[in-house]
């Protein structure tokens, strides 16, 4: 799950990090209010979406008056922002976030996230901040560091001073660095998030080490503990098909091509996706009912692959274990006749009840081809849409 800029500060605040003063507002008579009550004379008006590069597309603009407010913050509160990260078609600003000034001297780099390789939480920093990590991984790999930390240890000495000497701080700023990295480690840790970034990270004028901008992202596994930080979500955020999908417990994405897939389990997915792609064919989404389906479950699957008016062609692969094939079968069916399916659709079932689902699939009455492998399934399903 991802949240917004303002929100991730919220919770960055709760444990210590220091963050700049700012609020919230959805037009720019509220947003006068909250710059008025910021004080000051310069504000940065920044675009609340979840995608980074804002500034890039004109989401973040720095004022010097209440009618320059007023101009920026009604061109930006119902624009359309394009970034890098939202794609051509853009994201649509609802909400904006008025901060106060700072008097930068140094713009810094700080990450922390899961580094899949090693199993462990891992911070990553740059002497270059502001600007696209990706870029200076790229182009000047040398002037990013990454540091491992044992989960059940946490933040020591000697990775504040390792980070300080790295970044080249003073050491006045030491100690400053050492409550940094431990307020950001336990807030990266105890809210459960995936990823926690703070791009810049800057050090002012007064030598103060400050959050200007944050991200976080959260495992949505553990938001069963997490009721606070659910209630951050967003959903007008969202992608509104993977968002069905998400309250009928359907994990979905969307992908470029034109073979639906609806599978039971992760990794049968990701294999399907790959012998249809062996087969000359291109997966249209990855879609996981999961183990413990029902038949209305499954109804709900085949409507959200048939809303991509890309799909030409289903393949149903089920091994049922815990989920029995003829659940599955009694869902295609009745999908497949409550939505009068016009593509073709390929069927594979294996496992608990397999005989009775075949059945049910046999007297459908519905066009339903049926294979007796993962392998015949996928050379079917091709040949079915590049017939169609």
């Amino acid at each position: 799950m991802n949240i917004h800029e303002y929100q991730a500060k919220e919770i960055l605040r709760k444990f210590g990090v220091k963050t700049l003063k700012g609020g919230v507002a959805n037009d720019s008579k509220k947003a006068i209010e909250v710059a008025n009550g910021l004080g000051g004379g310069i504000w940065v008006v920044k675009a609340q979406i979840h995608a980074g590069g804002r500034g890039k597309g004109g989401g973040v603009q720095v004022v010097k008056s209440e009618a320059e407010l007023k101009e920026k913050a009604s061109k930006i509160i119902g624009m359309n922002l394009v970034t890098p990260q939202t794609g051509p078609e853009g994201k649509k600003v609802n909400k904006i976030y008025i901060e106060e000034g700072a008097d930068i001297d140094k713009e810094l780099y700080f990450s922390i996230l899961i580094d899949r390789k090693s199993s462990m939480i891992t911070i990553l920093a740059s002497t270059e901040g502001g600007m696209d990590i990706e870029e200076v991984a790229d182009q000047t790999p040398e002037k990013i560091i990454r540091m491992h930390i044992d989960n059940s240890i946490g933040i020591m000495p000697y990775h504040v001073r390792r980070l300080s000497y790295f970044l080249g701080l003073d050491k006045s700023l030491q100690k400053e660095l050492r409550s940094f990295m431990i307020s950001s480690f336990n807030a990266f840790k105890l809210s459960d998030a995936s990823l926690l970034e703070i791009n810049p990270l800057i050090i002012t004028t007064q030598k103060s080490l400050i959050a200007l901008d944050a991200k976080m992202n959260f495992d949505d596994n553990a938001l069963f503990r997490q009721d606070e930080i659910s209630n951050y979500r967003d959903e007008a955020e969202e992608d509104p098909v993977e968002l069905i999908a998400s309250k009928h417990e359907l994990s979905y994405i969307k992908l470029d091509g034109s073979i639906g897939c609806m599978v039971n389990g992760a990794g049968l997915a990701m294999a399907t996706m790959d012998i249809i792609k062996l087969n000359g064919g291109e997966p249209a989404n990855f879609l996981d009912v999961g183990g413990g389906a029902t038949k209305e479950k499954v109804t709900e699957a085949f409507k959200l692959i048939t809303s991509d008016n890309n799909v030409k062609g289903i393949l149903v692969n089920i091994f049922g274990g815990i989920m029995r094939c003829d659940i599955v079968a009694e869902g295609v069916v009745s999908a497949a006749k409550e939505i009068n399916l016009e593509v073709p659709l390929v069927v594979r079932l294996e496992g608990t009840n397999v005989d009775k689902g075949k059945e049910i699939l046999g007297n459908s009455g519905l066009s339903i081809i049926s294979a007796d492998n993962l392998g015949d399934a996928a050379k079917k399903i091709v040949q079915a849409v590049g017939k169609n």
